[in-house]
């Protein structure tokens, strides 16, 4: 199924409107009250606490491959299952989901723009009715390129093709807002907070000159990059976008909430 990384409503619409191909999973992100007053004509909801470790000290983290395995079993999950994932804001627990996609080794999936505000502002339908799933067998397997932790930043920080995007408020990255031991940012990392990515007149989509506004803060297609926020939420989106315009871009799901509170990170302010 030959489908863009980033679809649009009216081309899921179209697609939804041919006979459903078994091949195609669609995940709703939103909360949960949201999806049961409506929702995508096929899509199943998964809480995005499902794909976290949700415990302390770092809730943000991938949850176990035991989990993980129960989670894509349950939503019948093959090789050949092509993933379209959306939320309702803006694109952070999408673009968390698409990364634990890329986690497991599963690279068939696209984000519906906007998610299901642009859904609903195109004037797309909705339905209450749930779907049933044929549960798969799967084995998953963690792929440490895309699983990175603190070595691997670490080391790449004296490097002048590295970059690291920050997702979070101004106001974390200059460690004018305490959420951790340490406040301030991992050492040249540059701040594009998550949703200035979004057009909100256009309905949460990925904004159209996104690719010229990152390029002015420094963050360009020529680097290797690493994005994350506090938990790995908001920098889901950023992740998105990053891989929409054709970065070499990864994602540190430890974010600040390892980083700021480990004993020996460094910190910039």
């Amino acid at each position: 199924m030959a489908l863009p990384f980033v679809i649009e409503p009216t081309q899921l619409a179209a697609l939804l409107a041919q006979p459903m191909s078994s091949k195609l999973l669609i995940i709703d992100m939103c909360a949960e009250q949201t999806y049961l007053q409506g929702h995508i004509d096929g899509a199943i909801h998964v809480p995005p606490q499902k794909i976290l470790i949700g415990q302390a000290p770092v809730p943000g983290k991938i949850a176990p491959v035991e989990q993980l395995n129960r989670v894509f079993s349950f939503l019948g999950l093959t090789p050949d299952t092509h993933v379209v994932v959306y939320d309702d804001e803006g694109g952070g627990w999408a673009g968390r989901m698409i990364w634990t996609l890329d986690a497991i080794g599963h690279k068939n999936y696209s984000y519906l723009n906007g998610g299901l505000h642009a859904w609903i502002g195109s004037g797309q339908s909705l339905t209450q009715e749930v779907p049933t799933l044929t549960p798969s067998k799967v084995d998953i397997k963690l792929d440490p390129k895309v699983v990175i932790e603190i070595p691997d930043i670490i080391g790449e920080l004296d490097k002048a093709d590295f970059v690291v995007w920050d997702a979070r408020s101004p106001g974390e990255y200059n460690g004018t807002r305490a959420t951790a031991a340490k406040n301030g940012h991992i050492p040249g990392a540059i701040n594009a907070e998550w949703t200035s990515l979004m057009d909100r007149n256009d309905g949460l989509r990925i904004r159209k000159d996104a690719k010229e506004y990152l390029a002015a803060l420094g963050l360009t297609a020529d680097k290797r990059m690493i994005t994350h926020c506090q938990s790995h939420h908001r920098s889901g989106f950023t992740y998105l976008v990053g891989k929409a315009l054709g970065f070499n871009i990864r994602a540190y799901h430890g974010s600040w909430a390892e980083w700021g509170n480990h004993p020996t990170t460094p910190v910039e302010v």
